[in-house]
């Protein structure tokens, strides 16, 4: 049978997809490094698409899978990678596209079912809202369910932020060339449509969010980078790069609880948690770059790449063949 264009370039995409995978598999876990960061060791983990600090127990990182897992909660213990808790969320039907999760200064954990990878074709998400458990142990939790629409039409998003001051949640929507950061009303309604408006464009293509712990700033991060912004009273001023690694597919940052440093989590199977550092200097960093520039992959100060640091751009390089390929595919 004769294939057409389009599936040969589909296919070249997946033997590319494939190539990255090969060299990921081969590239040391940072994660390792004894630097902060962790690997997700629980087998039901293979999408972890957002990641948010706990308030009430040290050491303890909430995640959650992206697509239809299902109505889960992971809580992670950052000391052996292993869940010490699941939390069911109930109240909420059947969630579509889990993408994000935060916590708000009133103790509670929002979940974004934000996702939308048609494109924008569903007219409303939803966001769902629900304490942090006091006590880690597999449990059932009813949360609210808030349906949400965006001033300019459907989109599709993964990132969703709640400010620790003033308690307002964010969106900012997930666009190639680059997209916008919305903001929902002074306080979400569970009887009625959360309108979210645009407040500032974003020149990133966004896959997580996070505020810092004392609200001043603003982390947006995407598969290849990231940009720190000062929040400036609601009307955000571009402040840095962020020192994003290159992972197999780059989707959650949050802040440590003291501020101190960037956690930057990744899809798959015994996915890693890669810490990095805070433009500004956060509370208790170590003097980070204010541009937010890599420093040496060796640690050394030279100028040479470690082989994990190799690896890391040739995954990168493989990465951008293959998003480059999808692209054209879906202006064809």
């Amino acid at each position: 049978m004769r294939r057409s264009p389009s599936y040969l370039a589909g296919a070249a995409v997946r033997s590319a997809a494939g190539a990255a995978l090969v060299v990921a598999l081969s590239t040391p876990a940072a994660a390792d490094s004894g630097d902060g960061g962790f690997t997700i060791k629980d087998p039901r983990i293979t999408e972890s698409s957002g990641l948010a600090a706990s308030h009430l127990h040290p050491g303890i990182y909430w995640t959650h899978n992206d697509s239809d897992d299902g109505p889960y909660l992971y809580a992670v213990d950052s000391r052996t990678g292993e869940t010490v808790a699941t939390v069911t969320m109930s109240g909420v039907g059947a969630p579509r596209d889990v993408e994000a999760i935060s916590l708000g200064p009133d103790g509670d954990l929002y979940v974004g079912d934000i996702g939308d990878n048609l494109g924008g074709t569903w007219n409303h998400v939803w966001i769902y809202k629900l304490p942090e458990p006091k006590v880690l142990k597999d449990q059932t939790i009813r949360a609210t369910q808030y349906v949400v629409k965006y001033a300019d039409g459907p989109r599709n998003a993964e990132a969703l932020m709640v400010h620790p001051k003033t308690g307002r949640v964010y969106i900012a929507d997930k666009n190639e060339d680059g997209g916008h950061l919305y903001e929902g009303p002074a306080q979400l309604s569970p009887s009625g449509t959360n309108v979210f408006r645009p407040v500032a464009t974003v020149d990133l293509w966004v896959t997580d969010g996070a505020f810092s712990p004392d609200g001043r700033q603003l982390a947006l991060r995407g598969y290849f980078g990231g940009i720190a912004y000062t929040w400036n009273d609601g009307k955000p001023k571009r402040q840095a790069r962020l020192n994003v690694p290159l992972q197999g597919q780059g989707e959650s940052v949050t802040y440590t609880p003291d501020g101190s440093e960037l956690m930057y989590g990744s899809e798959g199977k015994g996915s890693p948690v890669q810490a990095g550092s805070v433009p500004g200097g956060g509370s208790g960093s170590k003097s980070p770059s204010q541009d937010g520039g890599s420093t040496s992959a060796d640690g050394g100060g030279g100028a040479g790449l470690s082989t994990g640091a190799k690896g890391a751009l040739a995954v990168g390089a493989v990465l951008l063949v293959v998003f480059g390929v999808k692209r054209l595919l879906r202006r064809s």
